[in-house]
Parts: structure tokens; sequence; C-alpha cells
């Protein structure tokens, strides 16, 4: 599936050890960083610029901000990290990976990027996202984001009224076809070869729900951007201005392997980044926040959760910050204590 990438003003990486990086610019990354650098941490966002919901016009749902298109939203982001003393290096990493701690025992990180840059860090927060991997269909890709969408909450109201199609991809297209029909009367459930058993078919019925068993051959675009229909394997083309389908979302591990963080297979398709109270993870140092840990989380709960996971960072800091400065006042050969 294509990405899109923007191009933004980058900062200089600093010299030293900085108390956090984050790794990933969207709305979980940029909102722990505006909390750690508003705690007066010193702070370092990696972004690669192809957050997961660039095709789309607006973000949805986000009190005060609805209809924001992403770009926007982010420059915004990332100018308000700015102030507060924050970096933002666009760049992708390469390698992050544990390293020698300090002499008093706090701990340490290496996060490496692509062109070899280098820096040092206390703490990371990954908030890389996810991919939305979509089924193997001629036209469904270069459609992604305006006349295919995924997400009722994201796109409904945009798609109201109109013909919309629900491409099947498991049982969790039954619920999505649920969800669309509350949208528009004109629905079309094309099953695409998984199973509909007659108890569904009933309910499909019963809300007007027209089922296609027939196999999708292919999308078919309008000219301008948009979607005609699709096009059947036995030749009728169903014509359709929307095509709802459910993706199997894959977690942005790349250059994470060193750290060691577990992952988990997600029911239906599709891994996620495992993680507990404030993102935490098994692995000390490290927090997950966003989309990598949460699949479903749409802009506004990722951004609360990169919050939450950037308060969980800086509280713990500044526990590390007072035991290595009881440590420093620490007569020579007193024994350490826990």
């Amino acid at each position: 599936m294509p990405t899109t990438t923007t191009a933004y003003a980058t900062d200089a990486l600093p010299d030293g050890t900085v108390d956090a990086v984050v790794i990933g610019g969207g709305a979980a990354g940029l909102n722990g960083a505006l909390m750690l650098a508003r705690s007066r941490r010193s702070v370092v966002v990696i972004d690669s610029g192809t957050p997961r919901n660039a095709p789309a016009e607006g973000v949805h749902g986000l009190l005060g901000l609805d209809g924001t298109p992403p770009a926007e939203l982010y420059g915004r982001g990332r100018e308000e990290v700015r102030s507060y003393g924050g970096l933002v290096v666009s760049g992708e990493v390469s390698a992050a990976e544990h390293a020698d701690p300090s002499p008093h025992g706090d701990l340490r990180f290496t996060v490496t990027l692509t062109d070899g840059r280098v820096l040092t860090a206390r703490r990371l927060l990954v908030a890389t996202g996810l991919r939305d991997v979509l089924p193997e269909l001629p036209g469904l890709a270069e459609h992604w984001g305006r006349g295919v969408v995924h997400c009722p909450y994201c796109h409904g109201w945009e798609v109201r009224d109109e013909p919309i199609g629900v491409l099947a991809t498991g049982l969790a297209s039954i619920h999505h076809a649920l969800l669309f029909r509350q949208l528009s009367d004109d629905l079309a459930y094309f099953t695409h070869g998984t199973a509909l058993d007659d108890e569904t078919r009933a309910r499909f019925a019963a809300r007007a729900i027209r089922v296609i068993d027939t196999p999708v051959e292919e999308v078919v675009g309008d000219g301008d951007g948009g979607i005609r229909g699709v096009r059947l394997a036995d030749g009728p083309l169903v014509e359709r201005r929307v095509l709802a389908v459910a993706t199997t979302p894959v977690a942005r591990t790349e250059g994470l392997a060193g750290l060691g963080l577990p992952l988990e297979e997600l029911p239906g398709g599709g891994r996620r980044f495992v993680s507990g109270a404030a993102g935490a993870t098994d692995v000390p140092g490290v927090w997950v926040a966003g989309n990598v840990t949460d699949p479903i989380a749409q802009v506004g709960s990722s951004a609360a959760a990169g919050a939450l996971a950037g308060a969980h960072i800086n509280a713990l800091l500044a526990v590390a910050d007072t035991d290595a400065a009881v440590a420093a006042l620490a007569p020579v050969g007193t024994p350490a204590t826990t």
C-alpha cells in the first residue's frame, strides 16, 4: 500500500544523553513528548513523516479539532513540542538498543538512525503506529483513505447516504456491516469467499443489507479519484461510491528488535506490542503508546495514551534523579541502600 511522506523542518540531534527519545511523530508520540517537554525534560522525537492517517482529508471525532487535516494537526503538535524546548528530528530508526548504564545505575539506550546518526537516551517511548494491510485486490490500495475506508467513526459521516459496499475479510466484517448500515440505507455486503451463516443472512435481510456472494475481481475508479464500484468475477459492475474493508493491523517494528519488546498476535490477524498500565512494557525503561499497542485507538485516544506514558516516564525519571542525588551526597564507602 502506498505511503505518504510529510516533509518539514528538522532539528539537529543534541550532544550528550537526553532524558527521553520518542520514536514516532504521530498523535501518541507528540503528546508524550509534549508532556515530557512541559516537565522540563530533554526530549527528542524521531519522526519518519509517514503517519497512518496521511491519506485522510481530516481527523474526526476529536473534540475541538474535528475535521483538521492530519498534516496540519501534526504540524501544530511539532511546534508545541518545540515551544517547550523539545526537538523533532526527521528520520527513521535503524536500531534501538540497550546501552551500558550510568555510573549510578540509571538506564541508557542508544538510538541509531538510518543515516548513521546516533543519540543516547535514559528512557524510550515507542509510538511508531501501525500499517493497515489490505487484501490483495486490484484498485483497492490506490483508493485507500478516499473511496476505500475502514472506520465508520473516522469516515462515516462523510459517506452518509452514499451507496456503500463492505468487502468481507472475516468475522469482523459482519459487525462492520452493521455499523455502516447506520450510515446508509444502500448497503451491499460482498462475502468475497468468506463464510456467512443463515442466521447472519437473515439478520442482514432484516436490515435490508444486500448480500453478494460472487467474488470481487477489482475496484473500479471513476476517473476523479473516487470509485465507481466493484467488478464481480462474472463480469457485472456493482456501483458503489464507498467500499469499507477491515484491514489487518500490523505494528511498525522496524529497527526495534534489539529492545526485546514482546509482541502479541491479534485475533483475525495482525500484531501489536504488549503493554501494561500507562504504556509500560516488560522491558525496563521502554514505554509504548498509540496504535503500535492499541490498533483500534483513534487520534484522541492515541494522544491521551501518549500523554499518560509521558507523565509516567517523567515520574520515574524524578525518582531516578533523586536516587542519583542521594548517592552523590553519600560519603565514600557508605553502603548503598535500596
